[in-house]
C-alpha cells in the first residue's frame, strides 16, 4: 500500500461542520464585499455608456449642424454667382437700352430692339429680378447711392430728384443699387 500512496497528491481537508460555522460571516463579508464591487463596477460602465451616449448625440448634432451650414453656404454661393452674373447682365441691358434710345431719338425702326428688350424683361421677371422704385422715393443707403446733391427748398432732405442708373433687387437682396441724385433744403447745413 505504501506504493499507492507515493503517487497520491495530500489533499487537506478541513471539517465542514466546524469551518462552516466559522467561515461562514467571513465568506458572508467576502461575498458583500464582491457584491459591492461589481455594483461599483456595473455604476461605472453605465456612467462609461452614458457618457458615450452623450457624446455620440452632440456628435449627431455637430453633423447636422455642419451639414445645414453647407447647405446654405452652398446656397449662398450659389446665390452669389447668380447675383454676379445679372449684374454683368444689367450692365449689357442698360448699354442696350441706351442704344435703343438714342437710336429712337434718330427716327430709327426700333420695333427688332424693342422685342430684344422685352425678351430681356421677361428674362429678368422669370428670375425674380425686379427694378427698385426710386424717383420721389426717399434715400435709403440700403438700396440707393448718392452721386449728387441739388439744393430744393420745395422738397424734403434726402428726397430722390433724379435716377442716374436704374437699381435691381432679387429676392430681397440688392444686386445694384440705383445711382441717385438727391435734394436737400436750401439754407441748411449738415
Amino acid at each position: 500500500m505504501s506504493d499507492d500512496n507515493d503517487n497520491e497528491v495530500p489533499v487537506h481537508v478541513k471539517s465542514t461542520e466546524k469551518d462552516t460555522n466559522d467561515l461562514e460571516p467571513e465568506q458572508l463579508s467576502e461575498e458583500q464585499n464582491s457584491l459591492e464591487e461589481l455594483q461599483r463596477l456595473l455604476e461605472k460602465e453605465q456612467q462609461k455608456t452614458q457618457d458615450l451616449e452623450n457624446k455620440l448625440k452632440y456628435a449627431l448634432a455637430d453633423f447636422q449642424n455642419l451639414s445645414r451650414k453647407t447647405q446654405s453656404e452652398i446656397e449662398n454661393g450659389i446665390n452669389s454667382k447668380v447675383s454676379q452674373f445679372m449684374l454683368d447682365f444689367l450692365n449689357i441691358y442698360d448699354d442696350f437700352k441706351r442704344a435703343k434710345d438714342a437710336f429712337a431719338k434718330n427716327e430709327g425702326n426700333i420695333e427688332g430692339l424693342d422685342s430684344i428688350v422685352k425678351n430681356m424683361d421677361s428674362l429678368l421677371e422669370k428670375n425674380n429680378v425686379s427694378p427698385i422704385e426710386a424717383l420721389g422715393e426717399i434715400f435709403d443707403p440700403n438700396l440707393h447711392e448718392a452721386i449728387s446733391v441739388i439744393n430744393d427748398s420745395k422738397l424734403d432732405d434726402s428726397t430722390i430728384t433724379k435716377e442716374i442708373r436704374k437699381g435691381y433687387i432679387s429676392q430681397n437682396r440688392v444686386i445694384r443699387p440705383s445711382l441717385v441724385e438727391i435734394s436737400k433744403k436750401q439754407g441748411e447745413d449738415k
